[in-house]
């Protein structure tokens, strides 16, 4: 079990990547460890461009990046603008991120168009999501180069099935926020709350016992919820197709609770293919 689930998180998670989603043009990963990025760019130098965020955080070493497919981004990434969003931030709120959990680029794919890309990991009770989101498109707002661009984020919002006002991020209101700023999602513009990504609970075997909890209970005091989503412009893109996968061959089981010795995340993938409008498709993982 320790072999499967610790040791061989890296190899798995390059394995489900090659066999499953090597034909992504854009794939954003969240939580990737330092020794993760050293593998990625040797196991997929030849048709990616693995990009880590400049600030690497060599101490939690969670950090959020993007592999950007070469044939789709000749250029890879053009460059980063995480600086930026940070500094979009309102002037005295307190915005509960750390470094590495957000990425932020430029590149233009090789028909010339111009996108920001974002891969974001929020807080445990997701309460910096809104307040990234607000940022990126700040920054997209009141910068000159960036007037042109086209945004695509691929992030775990954290975000709860019942939500708790300043304490715990609804899933619906932080829906409600987006399609206010114009934007949509792979799941639409309303999700459904029961549309899980997530679910995990703790056993014994490990050190927070008070947060352990049986085999029967785990349904109920687990993380069950719809943590995960791609954002994009809504007069943009059209969604042609969304799925998730938790086995690692492109398939959810419902109610299977995961990570598992075959499947390393405790977060299902996400896929959507976009359709830019009037434009060719583009398919997208997180």
């Amino acid at each position: 079990m320790v072999e499967n689930l610790n040791k061989q998180k890296v190899p798995h998670t390059v394995e489900i990547l090659k066999r499953s989603y090597s034909g992504s043009d854009i794939i954003a990963l969240q939580e990737v460890s330092s020794s993760f990025v050293i593998t990625a760019q040797n196991h997929f130098a030849d048709h990616y461009h693995v990009v880590p965020p400049s600030e690497i955080d060599a101490s939690r070493d969670q950090n959020s990046i993007l592999m950007l497919s070469k044939a789709r981004f000749p250029n890879g990434a053009t460059s980063e603008i995480t600086d930026l969003v940070y500094n979009s931030f309102p002037e005295g709120v307190k915005v509960p991120v750390a470094t590495g959990d957000i990425l932020a680029v430029t590149a233009m794919d090789a028909s010339g168009n111009d996108y920001v890309i974002a891969s974001f990991h929020g807080d445990t009770n997701g309460l910096a999501t809104i307040p990234v989101v607000d940022a990126i498109l700040q920054t997209m707002a009141s910068t000159n180069f960036l007037a042109n661009h086209k945004l695509i984020f691929g992030m775990d919002a954290n975000t709860y099935e019942h939500g708790e006002a300043g304490k715990k991020q609804d899933v619906l209101e932080f829906a409600s926020h987006f399609v206010s700023k114009g934007l949509s999602s792979c799941w639409g513009d309303t999700p459904n709350p029961e549309n899980y990504t997530t679910f995990n609970a703790r056993t014994y075997l490990q050190t927070q016992l008070n947060k352990a909890c049986k085999s029967s209970e785990k349904r109920e005091m687990g993380d069950v919820n719809p943590k995960d989503f791609i954002l994009f412009a809504k007069e943009q893109f059209d969604v042609v197709h969304t799925w998730k996968d938790n086995t690692g061959d492109e398939k959810y089981i419902e109610d299977m609770a995961f990570p598992t010795l075959k499947f390393p995340s405790d977060h299902g993938i996400l896929s959507t293919v976009l359709k830019e409008k009037n434009s060719v498709n583009a398919e997208t993982d997180e």
